[in-house]
């Protein structure tokens, strides 16, 4: 068993090896900037990277997801979330109820599925001008969703891989994207447990 368990662990290890020289020759010098990648970033795409594999859904492995508890509406997990977001000041600044625009499109009942916009406009800003691209990830979407079985879960986009993906974000902006972040985790968390 301990020889097996060796040369499973001697073949992960040539195969990390091998895939860590096929990246570089692909990359070529562009290999050196993975240097000035913020010190997170191999734990950010580790964890994406396992979550990937693990689903097989690489929506999956970008997002961030809690179960409500039971008991609780909807109606109890968005007056919460709303509650929660204004407590930090955040801005909800649009909701798209999804389920309700295709149920009234289809004349079918659908599973609960409704979008929150949440910004904080002055950060928002500060995003865009250091990066364009970053307009992409504004606002902050919080979806809550009834999955198949009836169960409530809030999603939102994982920040990890925005904040910590690449090169470092200047101390300044990097503070504020934490608290945003923080923020969102926490709309998330109290949503989830009806936490006023």
């Amino acid at each position: 068993m301990f020889k097996l368990i060796w040369n499973l662990l001697a073949l992960i290890g040539l195969l990390l090896v091998a895939g860590m020289i096929y990246v570089a020759t692909q990359l070529g010098s562009d290999v050196v900037n993975l240097r000035n990648f913020d010190s997170k970033a191999p734990e950010v795409y580790f964890e994406m990277a396992k979550k990937l594999v693990e689903t097989g859904n690489a929506a999956e492995a970008t997002v961030w997801k809690v179960p409500v508890e039971d008991g609780l509406s909807w109606e109890d997990v968005e007056q919460t979330m709303r509650f929660v977001a204004n407590e930090h000041n955040i801005k909800n600044v649009g909701e798209l109820p999804l389920s309700e625009q295709v149920a009234a499109m289809t004349g079918t009942p659908q599973r609960f599925l409704k979008i929150y916009m949440f910004c904080n406009p002055l950060i928002a800003d500060q995003m865009f001008e250091y990066s364009a691209a970053f307009s992409a990830y504004l606002p902050c979407r919080v979806s809550l969703i009834e999955d198949p079985d009836g169960q409530l879960w809030i999603y939102t986009l994982n920040m990890d891989m925005m904040i910590h993906g690449g090169m470092p974000l200047p101390d300044e902006l990097n503070q504020e994207a934490n608290k945003v972040k923080e923020t969102i985790l926490d709309i998330m968390k109290r949503g989830a447990a009806g936490d006023f």
